[in-house]
């Protein structure tokens, strides 16, 4: 039988088991894959944890994974067995060996893209177009700002802003790190650790701040975050690692700063069926042109714990991911 990793209760990694899975077959609209990697993000940690509540009658986690159509049910048009595909979204379950899902949530695979770089790539890749494209249409010789850049968003963050031709600040927390985000093509990587980056950011953004900085670190940051933005910038707070954020103000958004904040979610992005293939269409072209996501840990699926207990303690960069 296919083996996955189930969870019955929040709490921490050690709540996560190696389970067998029965092997179900695909209703209509539905396909079979066999996966062959799946990705771990913050949103499982979020998950195994009880910070995010789990959705009903879903015990394994993972919301991306790529592998090879193994069967499809009625009604399936467009996929065949054998075709590669990658996903990312609802429902769970990207963390077992075999599963079966909407064929609406698979990508087919262009050439050029294997199995590996799309099942890491789908969820920050998505992030990463929802950011540049949609929440903020990145413009040549603009000013963003990138919290966490040695991270698997923050470096595909970077990468890509870099092939828009924007000047590209990133944050790190600690100088062992800096290398990744100066590879991933930052301009200027600073500590955030540092009393004055923020200060030194819009000292480099001329003197007036970023256009979009994007904060993936949660906590106290956003509102330091908010203070590096020029007038009329955005600033998106994307997943909160460093625990809750405290409420901010509307009065820390107006004059002088009069800067939007946004609170944008891949996976209700992933959920809209036009947004989710057209940014899957445009990742793809750009997986295909060259944009770079490199693995910076992998485990094998009955090590997933691990792989949440590093993700958690900042052991890792770049993409975390389980292969099959």
């Amino acid at each position: 039988m296919p083996l996955a990793i189930a969870m019955n209760s929040p709490g921490g990694p050690e709540t996560m088991q190696l389970v067998d899975l029965p092997v179900t077959e695909p209703g209509p609209g539905q396909a079979r894959i066999r996966q062959s990697i799946s990705g771990v993000n913050f949103v499982d940690i979020y998950i195994r944890s009880g910070l995010y509540p789990r959705p009903p009658g879903q015990t394994i986690l993972g919301f991306e994974g790529a592998g090879i159509v193994d069967a499809i049910g009625p009604d399936v048009e467009g996929l065949k067995v054998g075709d590669r595909v990658a996903y990312v979204g609802h429902p769970l379950g990207s963390y077992a060996e075999m599963r079966t899902l909407p064929a609406s949530r698979l990508i087919k695979l262009p050439d050029g893209v294997n199995e590996r770089l799309a099942g890491s790539s789908m969820l920050r890749g998505l992030t990463a177009q929802m950011l540049l494209h949609k929440v903020h249409p990145v413009q040549p010789g603009e000013w963003i700002l990138v919290h966490a850049a040695a991270g698997g968003v923050g470096q595909i963050v970077t990468r890509w802003a870099k092939r828009l031709g924007a000047n590209v600040i990133a944050t790190v927390g600690s100088e062992a790190k800096a290398e990744f985000a100066y590879e991933a093509g930052a301009d200027t990587v600073l500590l955030h650790t540092s009393e004055d980056w923020v200060e030194e950011t819009r000292r480099i953004a001329d003197r007036r701040g970023v256009h979009f900085a994007i904060d993936g670190i949660g906590g106290a940051m956003l509102s330091q975050t908010l203070a590096a933005v020029r007038p009329f910038g955005m600033v998106a707070s994307l997943g909160q690692p460093a625990g809750p954020i405290p409420p901010i103000e509307i009065e820390e958004l107006t004059a002088p700063r009069a800067i939007a904040l946004s609170r944008p979610s891949v996976l209700v992005y992933a959920n809209d069926p036009d947004l989710y293939r057209q940014g899957a269409e445009i990742l793809m072209t750009e997986l295909q042109a060259g944009l770079i996501n490199p693995i910076g840990a992998e485990y094998t699926l009955k090590d997933a714990a691990i792989a949440h207990a590093d993700l958690e303690a900042g052991r890792t960069t770049a993409s975390v991911v389980l292969t099959m």
